[in-house]
């Protein structure tokens, strides 16, 4: 592969892969507009210069995870997690009452919402890895929700008998009002399974956002489990390696690979397809509790949804994986490894495992993006930005991508789209070298 585009395939989607396409379609064109809190707030960006304002801010979701980290480091013991209200684009920090109010009083000044939950965040960490010492059995996970201040306890399908008397009685032990259970109907899983998009022997995955190597190579992320699965990947189902893993992590502190282009001039633009058009992705950003996300992946294409919780345990049956983003946007087997992002061209996660499909729903987990690109010493985007907070969110090369997206996408008009069924759903999606639609190349692009 030599400055050139792999060859284009054409592959239907699943139904289920335009889920939500509607609101995509018309989300993404007006990228620009979608996070101008994001600078109308600049001049004061702690909310507390020159004194006063007590109102809330108005703010992007890019910037909540910024101010949240700032707010947890001025707040202490005091702080209880935050979260983000999309519907009036606020932050939302929970306060545990410290006697004075200087804690809420502060947060105010800030500019968040404040919250009074009874739970500490000592409290809830403590919660959480109780569970992992005495509950880590296949089937659950836990991360903590900061709109209940409590930790949310799932349990898939196989979590029966023994195996949930002790969950339930971890739970149990934990107090009164520290902790939930629910069941989920489904299977927590790995997404990886055999059929289209990049393949290695039996197994397909999505390439996520095309990267450039610590040494200037171009190279992509993708899901670890798919990483320690196979050393090389096609781009064809039985053809040719055209690139090589170069780094895995699954188990573990993570479910991630950087994984390297075999020819060092390959293109690999950083942008993810969108079907018969691209967006644009300009950096790397931290979730927040409440954000609005989309994902693109090679089975079930464009799906969308927000981000339920932060720093998640899932025990797949192959073992623990720690500090996963959990979210309620559906995906299903050969999702793995696609690109999770905003409609402003935000890299936020990697598709890594979950339950449910795309016509029930269920639980999803990611990679954040940012401890991947640490981890393996690679650069996305501009490389340039902040990689981390998103306050420079990259809206200046969203409009051009946006429009484009709505242009192309055209889901059938109504979210269902008349193109799903079985009419090739991708048709457009011809993806010479797209990662996170089909028929993978430079990953998650087009």
């Amino acid at each position: 592969m030599s400055h050139q585009r792999i060859p284009k395939r054409r592959t239907a989607l699943a139904a289920g892969g335009v889920l939500a396409l509607g609101a995509a379609a018309i989300l993404l064109p007006h990228a620009s507009a979608s996070q101008d809190g994001a600078s109308q707030d600049g001049a004061s960006q702690d909310g507390a210069s020159q004194g006063a304002a007590t109102a809330p801010r108005t703010l992007g979701a890019t910037d909540a995870p910024g101010l949240a980290a700032r707010l947890a480091g001025q707040l202490g013991d005091a702080f209880a997690g935050s979260y983000y209200d999309s519907a009036g684009r606020r932050l939302v920090v929970n306060v545990v009452p410290d006697g004075d109010g200087t804690a809420a009083e502060r947060a105010k000044r800030a500019g968040a919402v404040v919250r009074e939950v009874d739970n500490s965040m000592t409290e809830l960490d403590a919660g959480t890895r109780t569970l992992t010492a005495e509950a880590a059995v296949p089937g659950t996970s836990w991360a903590v929700d900061p709109r209940t201040n409590k930790i949310l306890v799932t349990a898939d399908s196989t979590v029966t008998g023994d195996r949930w008397n002790r969950l339930e009685s971890t739970v149990r032990g934990l107090g009164p009002g520290l902790a939930t259970i629910r069941k989920s109907q489904g299977t927590f899983r790995t997404f990886a399974s055999g059929g289209d998009a990049i393949f290695a022997g039996g197994s397909r995955c999505s390439l996520g956002f095309n990267v450039t190597a610590g040494d200037g190579t171009p190279a992509f992320l993708t899901a670890g489990h798919c990483g320690v699965a196979a050393e090389q990947w096609s781009d064809t189902q039985g053809g040719q390696p055209i690139a090589t893993v170069d780094q895995a992590v699954f188990p573990g502190a993570g479910d991630f690979a950087l994984v390297r282009y075999d020819d060092p001039a390959t293109v690999a633009p950083s942008e993810v397809d969108l079907g018969e058009a691209t967006l644009a992705i300009t950096q790397a950003a931290q979730a927040a509790v409440g954000q609005e996300v989309f994902r693109m992946g090679s089975t079930t294409g464009l799906a969308d949804g927000q981000v339920l919780g932060l720093n998640a345990t899932v025990n797949y049956p192959e073992g623990t994986v720690t500090g996963l983003i959990q979210t309620d946007v559906c995906a299903e087997p050969g999702d793995s490894g696609g690109a999770m992002f905003t409609r402003d061209g935000l890299a936020i996660g990697l598709t890594s495992g979950g339950s449910g499909d795309c016509t029930s729903g269920g639980e999803t987990f990611f990679q954040p993006v940012t401890t991947a690109l640490e981890a393996v010493g690679a650069t996305l985007g501009d490389a340039g930005g902040e990689q981390a907070g998103g306050e420079q969110a990259g809206g200046e090369q969203a409009p051009g991508a946006g429009g484009e997206a709505g242009a192309g996408q055209e889901p059938g008009g109504d979210g269902t789209g008349d193109r799903a069924g079985g009419a090739e759903t991708g048709a457009g999606r011809e993806n010479p070298g797209a990662g996170t639609g089909q028929d993978s190349g430079p990953a998650g692009t087009h």
